[in-house]
């Protein structure tokens, strides 16, 4: 018994040191493990961490790839209204280019009668009662030098002639009294009737006279006449209502065969 009692004890100590061979061995293991298991987490953490980097980056990418895509339909869209306008703006050219040549035809066309009306302005104011004669004839003399003047317009020369003719014309539906001068200087007072009739009359009413169409030259008439001009005067300064006035009119000259 005492044998077999040491054999149990031999046994026992056997396996108390194999528990202790195997718990150091297992205590190995686990370190190894533990080892392994933080170098994967720390190498997780790390490829999660590039994977947030790459991530940011590629979200920054999308990011400017829609600004672009964005500016690049912007752009698009402000080429495209350029390119209308460009090409409204190359058709007025062109209908300028065409107005132009249009012009240059008319100007050749219409500077011939512009000088032809601006030279027959002065004849007519030579041939017509001499009412405002160095106002008129003045005006008629401008219209000639601007043929002349470069510094104005073709349509500018144009509008001052057919506004010269329209002054002219208007003279025939008015009447006016003004003062001026006789042909010997003397200043008096003249009403001008139409295109039709023009008297004078001295300041002081002592002399009246009217301006002859058949003879072309200033006459005095019989005192008879000197109430009708004063009256006449008065009316053409609105100084009293409009009345009838009897004035001598020319006769009618007869056309000739």
């Amino acid at each position: 018994m005492v044998q077999n009692s040491n054999f149990w004890s031999r046994r026992i100590l056997l396996g108390v040191g194999t528990v202790f061979c195997l718990t150091g061995v297992s205590a190995q293991v686990l370190d190894q493990s533990i080892d392994v298991e933080t170098r994967i987490t720390r190498d997780a953490a790390q490829a999660q961490q590039q994977i947030n980097r790459v991530d940011d980056e590629t979200q920054q990418l999308i990011d400017q790839y829609r600004r672009t895509i964005s500016e690049t339909q912007s752009l698009a869209t402000y080429n495209d209204q350029l390119q209308a306008i460009v090409s409204s703006q190359e058709n007025e050219i062109a209908s300028i280019n065409q107005q132009l040549e249009g012009l240059e035809a008319t100007n050749r066309d219409v500077v011939p009668l512009m000088i032809d009306m601006a030279t027959r302005i002065g004849r007519l104011v030579d041939a017509d009662m001499p009412f405002r004669l160095e106002e008129r004839q003045e005006r008629a003399r401008r219209l000639v030098d601007i043929l002349d003047d470069a510094d104005i317009t073709t349509s500018e020369k144009y509008r001052l002639i057919i506004e010269a003719y329209q002054t002219e014309i208007e003279y025939g539906r008015t009447t006016e009294a003004y003062e001026g001068e006789l042909d010997d200087g003397k200043r008096v007072q003249f009403l001008r009737i139409g295109r039709t009739l023009l008297f004078w009359q001295s300041s002081d009413g002592s002399e009246t006279g009217w301006w002859n169409p058949i003879k072309r030259e200033f006459e005095t008439l019989d005192p008879q006449y000197r109430l009708p001009v004063s009256d006449g005067l008065a009316i053409a300064r609105n100084q009293v209502a409009p009345d009838l006035i009897r004035l001598p009119v020319p006769a009618p000259i007869p056309a000739e065969d």
